[in-house]
């Protein structure tokens, strides 16, 4: 519509008209004319107003939802990220606090051998080699590795050194099948070879047939000429079943090692023999033998007034009562006429 004169002035008779309407109905309170026209109004225009609202809602619930669930994602990547931060730091702690007490192990079996060792990694294992029980370590060449040199960790003999490389080195595992060592028992000296099983114990053959040997007896490395592959004093295992001879040379006798084959990390190549054999000292300590406690005594002393008193110094009787009980027993039973005795015989 063209603005007009007469548009204009249709404008301003219809706001006149509003005013009056609006005055009118408001000085009239609930008798208001206009009042019907209103209920007339809400009875139109209620339900459309109802479905509009119902049809709106769930698009302004969705889209708070959906700013909300933003917000609460990020607070839970958040809380994820500082869980898995937390948990990598703990692991990392006990991966370290493992790790220490490895090292701390395997420097006092060296110390206790006079051993100079290398330490190394263990970063791979046999599987990737063929179907021996090897390890590849760290250390190589470079680090002063060379073949044939003795591996050791925290609880004994874990094996020898078979190849080197410039950084790395292959060690084959004291309970491969192909691998052989010389024993020597604690205390006794009885030699013997042990050799590798896989998972089972180690095999142990004796020169002396009839060696004395029991559950419980403990077996260190030999040695080798020049301590190639072994030097001696490492120990080896410890004795769990013993095989009768059954009339041959010798017997086999089975010894369960005292490394962990599946579990190493932490190893020592020693690079520089002991001076002197040390025997057994690098074997661990038994564990002491818990010693019995003998049954209390108690001694009852008689007193010149005839008080029994113990050794703590309690009166604990009277030896003159316990003569008057007798007595009066006894004639209790002088006093008992003959056919009660016969009455009870």
């Amino acid at each position: 519509m063209r603005d007009t004169r007469e548009s204009r002035l249709l404008l301003v008779l219809l706001i006149a008209i509003a005013f009056a309407l609006i005055t009118v109905d408001i000085r009239g309170g609930e008798e208001s004319p206009v009042d019907g026209a209103r209920q007339a109004a809400a009875t139109v225009f209620g339900p459309v107003e109802n479905g509009v609202a119902a049809a709106v809602d769930p698009v302004g619930n969705a889209i708070g939802a959906v700013r909300d669930s933003g917000k609460r994602h990020d607070r839970i990547s958040v809380l994820e990220r500082e869980n898995a931060a937390l948990k990598t730091r703990l692991g990392s702690d006990d991966r370290t606090d493992s790790r220490v007490r490895q090292l701390d192990a395997m420097l006092k079996k060296a110390g206790a051998g006079q051993y100079g060792i290398k330490g190394a990694e263990v970063i791979a294992i046999g599987a990737a080699q063929g179907f021996s029980w090897t390890v590849t370590i760290d250390a190589g060449s470079d680090d002063g590795i060379r073949r044939d040199m003795t591996v050791l960790n925290g609880d004994g003999l874990v094996g020898r050194v078979t190849t080197v490389g410039p950084h790395t080195a292959t060690v084959l595992l004291a309970n491969d099948p192909d691998f052989t060592v010389g024993t020597r028992m604690e205390k006794t000296d009885e030699l013997g070879f042990a050799t590798g099983q896989g998972a089972r114990p180690l095999a142990v053959q004796f020169l002396n047939g009839k060696a004395q040997v029991k559950k419980g007896d403990r077996l260190v490395t030999f040695g080798s000429s020049k301590d190639k592959p072994f030097v001696p004093g490492v120990p080896v295992g410890e004795v769990v079943r013993v095989d009768p001879s059954g009339g041959a040379l010798t017997r086999t006798v089975y010894v369960e090692p005292y490394v962990g084959f599946t579990k190493l990390d932490i190893v020592g190549v020693v690079v520089q023999a002991p001076r002197e054999d040390p025997r057994d000292m690098v074997l661990p300590e038994k564990p002491a033998r818990k010693k019995s406690k003998p049954a209390p005594t108690v001694t009852v002393t008689a007193q010149p007034d005839g008080d029994l008193v113990d050794g703590s110094g309690k009166v604990v009787g009277n030896i003159n009562d316990q003569q008057d009980q007798g007595r009066a027993a006894d004639a209790a039973g002088d006093a008992r006429p003959d056919n009660a005795a016969d009455d009870q015989e």
